[in-house]
């Protein structure tokens, strides 16, 4: 995807990932940028340091689907039809087996079911054109694991298991699908993990390089670009992946004897 002349929405866009994405896109030339969040006052700063006339920011809570069938209407109202749709908001727990309910249904909600409620409400317009693109966050917790964060670990598998079928399903009608599967990369959402004494997010940290949002958002854009299924800003993540699935039993030991090392601080 050539992302010059282009209508772009992206969720989870007041900060990390979703902001620094934002402002790569408006370099690459788009020509609107939908930027959602929950957070309201801080997407409409980004809008406004971004460019006014280019932006339009949008209070969206993405556990609605309503709100946002509304978010792609805004952006038809104001732009046009959707080109490309970044389905990007998402959360951890860094709990386990202790995880109650009310956090398990949120951790679907929004690692899951808001990826569900961004392509019924943006497919049918993209379907009528025969082309538009999907962008899902979903972390190279997808695609191998989270220690310590059973709901993350699941819900991230389930996010690239939709984005496998939206792209099968659709890919021959002019739909493409990425997954976009970065490790560790410096955020509030991993800060807050190390702060509060994660598991996970200490292991994360100490994996690999720990990217800024801004490299991610140019590996985003070279993944557009090349129209890669799965984006891998640390591309050490497929060696993993390959690994995981040749000898699962051999993965799953090295996984374990990596949680006791942590445990015990070595």
């Amino acid at each position: 995807m050539d992302l010059r002349g282009k209508v772009v929405v992206i969720t989870g866009a007041a900060g990390g990932i979703g902001a620094a994405m934002a402002r790569r896109f408006a370099d690459a030339g788009v020509t609107g940028l939908v930027l959602a969040d929950l957070d309201g006052t801080g997407v409409e700063d980004l809008a406004q340091s971004i460019n006014r006339g280019l932006t339009r920011a949008v209070t969206c809570d993405v556990t609605d689907p309503a709100q946002v069938a509304a978010l792609v209407d805004a952006a038809h109202e104001t732009f046009g039809p959707v080109d490309l749709f970044c389905s990007n908001a998402g959360i951890t727990t860094g709990t386990g087996l202790d995880t109650t309910d009310e956090t398990w249904d949120r951790a679907w909600s929004i690692n899951v079911h808001a990826h569900v409620a961004a392509a019924r409400a943006v497919l049918p317009s993209m379907l009528d054109r025969g082309a538009g693109y999907l962008l899902q966050t979903c972390s190279a917790a997808g695609l191998l694991t989270a220690v310590g964060d059973a709901p993350y670990a699941v819900t991230k598998h389930a996010a690239v298991a939709f984005a496998e079928w939206l792209s099968m399903t659709y890919g021959d009608r002019g739909i493409r699908v990425s997954a976009l599967c970065p490790q560790g990369v410096r955020t509030p959402m991993l800060d807050t993990g190390l702060a509060r004494g994660h598991a996970g997010a200490h292991i994360t940290a100490a994996a690999g390089e720990i990217l800024t949002p801004e490299q991610v958002a140019d590996a985003v854009v070279d993944g557009l670009a090349a129209e890669r299924f799965l984006i891998l800003p640390h591309p050490e993540v497929a060696t993993y992946q390959q690994r995981k699935a040749e000898d699962p039993d051999r993965w799953l030991s090295s996984m374990r004897k990596l949680i006791t090392r942590v445990a015990s601080g070595a």
